[in-house]
């Protein structure tokens, strides 16, 4: 029985995604301070990541957002990897979790993770953005991963952390007119994109985008989305994604997160009653936390 189109469940439902991926690898003991973060696992263990993902699955979880957020071109080809054989690791990222999505019961999705530019620079620059390139040059960037992430199965393409308005459209650019499935989700702080664009400005440029089937922020403190929600609900009209970080905040000195995580499962209430259809959770959100969000989720159907 073929899957179910993921825009056609938003259509009725709320439908719940996982959590950091990173999140889950560490917490089982890998080493992810390479440049390629999780990416890097595509390399030296594939099974991990299915894990990751099958962990997740069982918690609950119906969407897994695959590990290609960090995995590029430039990146792999620097570790002296070919167009090629980056290109087989892009599809090994999806099926690793469609292969993952085998082994439960129930409807489960596959979102390919298209990050932004900053995170292939593994410099921070990707919860800055104004990286100084050219609308062309971003397009250049975007371009061959996204044709081969869209041809490689995956339900729906999962343009994630972008800080910069100039280069959500470079992406939109690069998918309109093509029929493939994406959700673009900003990262935010406060009402503005990390770049500094007003979220309403942000949200705009995907309204008539026929190509985006939700849209919304992640990578982002709980407080701020609530906000972003109901801005991007009215902006759009379009069903809405969040998956925010716990809380806690990265210290970039010592490599290490502090402060108190701020993610409560039970105020997802208040964003499913703005819009959010895709709801779960990003960096320090791990299987236990998607588990809690799971159950408050299918308490309300």
């Amino acid at each position: 029985m073929p899957r179910e189109r993921l825009s056609d469940a938003l259509a009725r439902r709320v439908v719940v995604l996982d959590g950091g991926l990173s999140t889950a690898l560490t917490a089982v003991g890998h080493d992810l301070s390479d440049s390629l973060w999780s990416a890097r696992l595509l390399l030296t263990d594939p099974d991990a990541i299915r894990a990751a993902h099958l962990a997740y699955y069982r918690a609950g979880a119906e969407v897994a957002i695959t590990s290609s957020y960090q995995a590029t071109f430039e990146g792999f080809g620097r570790r002296g990897l070919g167009e090629a054989e980056t290109a087989g690791l892009l599809r090994d990222s999806v099926a690793l979790a469609r292969r993952a999505a085998s082994e439960v019961d129930g409807p489960r999705w596959v979102a390919a993770s298209v990050g932004p530019y900053g995170a292939m620079l593994a410099d921070g620059s990707e919860y800055r953005g104004r990286y100084g390139l050219s609308m062309g040059a971003l397009e250049s960037f975007h371009r061959p991963r996204i044709e081969v992430l869209a041809d490689a199965g995956a339900d729906v393409l999962a343009v994630e952390t972008i800080p910069d308005v100039e280069e959500a459209e470079a992406v939109l650019r690069v998918v309109a007119g093509s029929g493939v499935p994406l959700w673009l989700s900003y990262s935010a702080r406060g009402t503005r994109t990390c770049a500094g664009q007003p979220l309403t400005e942000a949200f705009e440029v995907v309204r008539d985008v026929a190509e985006v089937v939700a849209v919304g922020v992640n990578c982002c403190d709980p407080a701020d989305v609530d906000e972003a929600v109901a801005t991007a609900r009215r902006i759009t009209g379009k069903p809405v994604v969040v998956y925010p970080n716990s809380g806690e905040t990265w210290d970039a000195t010592a490599r290490a997160w502090t402060g108190a995580p701020a993610f409560e499962p039970a105020r997802v209430a208040g964003w499913v009653a703005g819009g959010a259809r895709l709801v779960g959770g990003c960096c320090q959100v791990g299987p236990g936390t998607i588990a809690d969000l799971a159950a408050v989720l299918s308490a309300d159907r």
